[in-house]
C-alpha cells in the first residue's frame, strides 16, 4: 500500500485527529486533555488554557489549574463555565478546582451520540480523500500519463486503504464508546 503515501497519510491524519478529538470528551475521569479545546482572552488573544496555567490532577476526580499570572484567573473561570464542559469552577483566589462528578446514564448517551457524530466525520473525510486520490488517477488517466489498467489497479488499491481507515475509525469509535459506558 506505500504506492500512495500522499493519500495514506492524509487518513493517517484524519485517525490521529480522531483521537486527539476523542481526548476531549470526558469520560468521568479528570483528564487536563478535556481543557484542550478551551481558550482565555490573554491580552487580547485567545491563548490555551495549559498555556497560561499549569494544570495537576490532585485525584481521579480533579483537576487543578494555577494561572502563571493570577490576574487571568476571573477569565479562566469564565472560559471554563462558557465551555461545554458542563463542571462549575471552583475558585479559591489563587487557583481553579474543577471536581468531575460521575457521569449520569443520560450524559452518557450524550457522549456516545457525539463519538459517533465524530467517527461519522472522519469518515466522511476518508470518503473526500478516496475520492480526491480517484480524480487525481482519472485526469493521469485521461491524459495518457497512466494505462487504463493502472487506474483500475489504483482504484482498487484506494478503496482498500479507504476501508482499512474506515475500519481503524470504527476501531477507535468503539473503544471510545466502551470507556464512556464503562465507568
Amino acid at each position: 500500500m506505500s504506492d500512495y503515501p500522499e493519500f495514506e497519510n492524509k487518513m493517517k491524519k484524519t485517525c490521529d485527529a480522531l483521537t486527539t478529538q476523542f481526548a476531549t470528551i470526558r469520560a468521568g475521569r479528570a483528564n487536563a486533555a478535556v481543557l484542550d479545546q478551551i481558550t482565555v482572552d490573554y491580552y487580547g488573544s485567545a491563548t490555551p488554557i495549559n498555556q497560561v496555567a499549569s494544570i495537576a490532577s490532585p485525584d481521579p476526580r480533579s483537576l487543578l489549574i494555577q494561572p502563571w499570572d493570577g490576574s487571568i484567573l476571573k477569565a479562566l473561570e469564565k472560559a471554563i463555565i462558557a465551555s461545554d464542559l458542563g463542571i462549575n469552577p471552583q475558585n479559591d483566589g489563587r487557583m481553579l478546582r474543577l471536581v468531575f462528578p460521575p457521569l449520569t446514564e443520560e450524559r452518557r448517551k450524550d457522549l456516545v451520540k457525539q463519538t459517533k457524530k465524530y467517527g461519522e466525520e472522519a469518515k466522511v473525510a476518508i470518503r473526500n480523500i478516496r475520492r480526491d486520490a480517484i480524480e487525481k488517477f482519472k485526469k493521469q488517466q485521461k491524459a495518457s500519463e497512466i494505462t487504463e489498467d493502472d487506474y483500475k489497479i489504483a482504484e482498487k488499491d484506494i478503496q482498500k486503504l479507504t476501508d482499512d481507515y474506515a475500519k481503524e475509525i470504527d476501531r477507535i469509535c468503539a473503544a471510545k464508546e466502551k470507556e464512556l459506558t464503562e465507568i
